[in-house]
């Protein structure tokens, strides 16, 4: 088998994009972006069994010449449809807005299109949803879309298991899965995994050995996540049953009382700006999302805190805190296997694996090398 299909093969084994290049690279070199020298933990802010480390940076890039979903779906700049009639093509004299049909198959599950009308670059998260269409989605992996592309073929995963029948045109729904749904996208790329950790809540286990006494029962239990689905959400759609009355009631208060203390934790900066968040659950820090700016970090926030604490609520209830050594931790870079994709003067994706550890980070590659996401993650299972 020569070099060129052996690439081909283990891409598509991989679930990468057919249009990137893969390579399995360095192991223990760094390469270009932040590194974590450039950042410092805060102290932490702590509710209950969710603790959150502010990640601060002295410096912070100029990001604005980059699109965000919510920014582009709202003001009409991106466009998202299914595959088949609905789909849709740019006009052979390439004006903007202009769309005929395309994609002659019909509507598929784990793929839509997607349309940048913008003049920026567009930024996708894994674990990002679209509500409407035949089925809720989720955005399968960081990536960048490029000003005035062509019609995108996107890869994503379904988080509303019970309906396939039109609805509503594509809308950001201002939510990104929480971060048991979103490994299973980023990570493992398994829609079936996506389906049972929407349904259970939680992939992580008790660990008992964080606790010399049994923890606090989750206050958001498979069970209740089942009876929510009966009365509220009968599609399993994650936006029902996340934003139910259930579910909300628990949330709203939780999400309230952390930011109001991460607020206060972060307020009266003097040159330096609030870039990420590193986040543990009990002692064991699980999570993290770092920006290369205050302004890109605080555009997702929100959404970001949400998701945080709906895990905390998935997850059995531990009373310890993780110890800042650990969550310091998390700014150094793993040593291990290197996955990478790339498209060509647009971005680059890189995942590096080390034990239960997986880091993916997305470098914007136009005008310059700039790494505008970082996502650690412990992963749990």
């Amino acid at each position: 088998m020569d070099r060129a299909l052996s690439v081909s093969l283990l891409s598509s084994l991989l679930g990468l994009s057919a249009s990137g290049v893969l390579g399995l690279a360095y192991s223990g070199s760094t390469p270009p972006g932040q590194s974590a020298g450039e950042w410092r933990l805060l102290d932490p802010v702590t509710y209950q069994n969710l603790t959150v480390f502010p990640v601060v940076a002295a410096s912070s890039h100029d990001t604005s010449g980059f699109l965000t979903l919510d920014e582009g779906l709202a003001t009409g700049d991106v466009v998202v449809r299914e595959q088949g009639p609905q789909g849709m093509a740019r006009n052979r004299d390439g004006r903007d807005g202009i769309l005929r049909p395309a994609y002659p198959t019909g509507a598929s599950v784990n793929q839509l299109v997607l349309i940048n009308r913008s003049k920026r670059p567009l930024l996708l998260l894994a674990g990002e949803l679209v509500s409407g269409g035949k089925q809720d989605r989720i955005i399968g992996k960081d990536r960048l879309v490029p000003a005035g592309a062509e019609p995108l073929p996107l890869d994503v995963f379904c988080v509303e298991h019970g309906r396939w029948s039109a609805g509503a045109a594509f809308t950001d729904a201002k939510t990104i899965v929480h971060p048991s749904v979103r490994e299973q996208a980023a990570l493992e790329r398994d829609q079936g995994k996506v389906w049972s950790a929407v349904r259970s809540g939680t992939t992580a286990e008790a660990l008992s050995e964080f606790s010399a006494a049994a923890p606090a029962p989750a206050a958001l239990a498979a069970p209740t996540i089942a009876l929510t689905i009966e009365e509220d959400a009968p599609t399993e759609s994650y936006q029902k049953i996340y934003e139910s009355r259930t579910v909300s009631h628990s949330a709203d208060t939780y999400v309230e009382e952390i930011d109001r203390r991460f607020s206060r934790a972060t307020s009266g900066l003097k040159g330096e700006h609030v870039v990420g968040v590193v986040v543990a659950y009990g002692r064991e820090v699980a999570w993290s999302d770092i920006f290369a700016s205050g302004d890109l970090f605080h555009a997702y926030w929100n959404k970001l805190l949400r998701s945080y604490v709906v895990e905390a609520l998935a997850r059995p209830g531990y009373r310890q805190v993780a110890s800042r050594d650990d969550a310091e931790g998390f700014l150094s870079r793993p040593s291990g296997r290197v996955l990478e994709d790339t498209e060509p003067g647009v971005y680059r994706w890189r995942q590096t694996n080390e034990g239960r550890l997986s880091l993916i980070e997305l470098d914007a590659l136009d005008p310059k090398i700039l790494t505008l996401h970082r996502l650690l993650i412990r992963r749990t299972n």
